[in-house]
């Protein structure tokens, strides 16, 4: 049988792209719109992996199945580190990515292209039974001088890997999986779980 796990999250694209890098696995994926008795979850840590935790802990709480978090965040040197945890909600509390993505352009305007680099950082947590986990996965960057290519989610469009040549949104799920701060950040997760569940977490050949 499926181990049950519940991601702390209703983003679907974040939901997609995790589904993605754990299908090798013998895991029944569900989500917070899986649960609508849960409400909004306040994420008032003074990092990422004290939301992630917070996100986590909250739903393994509610629900008893073993719950998986992430936060995520864009730093930007050029803007002392911003958005930072705010990055979801840089250009208010109900902006969409287009809206987000804007606003660190027009912040990013005089800004000359060597001094335009950033970092996107994850952290996540497990929690379950007696086992809290927290793993991280950080890629470096640079922000681009305008959007480029259609997939990904987020600041994608915006953010360049200099060793690819491209955005994460010119490149395939495949590939940006096989690099970016989230699927970094899942790998190294997974090999601390493959001492803990190694019934579930059995294998770690190509998780994209």
């Amino acid at each position: 049988m499926d181990m049950k796990i519940v991601l702390a999250t209703h983003n679907r694209d974040k939901c997609r792209e995790m589904a993605s890098i754990l299908s090798d696995f013998p895991i029944d994926i569900l989500t917070l719109d899986d649960f609508p008795e849960i409400g909004e979850i306040i994420e008032d840590g003074s990092s990422l992996e004290e939301n992630a935790l917070i996100k986590a802990r909250t739903v393994f709480k509610e629900t008893k199945l073993p719950s998986w978090a992430d936060d995520t965040g864009l730093g930007v040197d050029a803007l002392n580190g911003e958005p930072g945890i705010y990055s979801a909600r840089y250009a208010g509390k109900s902006c969409s990515y287009s809206d987000n993505v804007t606003k660190l352009m027009k912040n990013m305007l005089s800004v000359p292209e060597k001094d335009r680099t950033a970092r996107f950082k994850t952290a996540i947590a497990f929690v379950g039974e007696n086992m809290e986990l927290v793993s991280g996965g950080t890629v470096e960057g640079l922000i681009a001088t305008e959007p480029k290519g259609v997939g990904g989610f987020g600041y994608d469009p915006v953010f360049y890997v200099p060793e690819k040549g491209k955005t994460y949104s010119e490149m395939s799920m495949k590939e940006k999986n096989q690099l970016s701060h989230r699927g970094k950040a899942i790998q190294n997760m997974i090999i601390l779980l493959q001492s803990r569940l190694p019934h579930i977490f059995h294998q770690m050949e190509d998780l994209a």
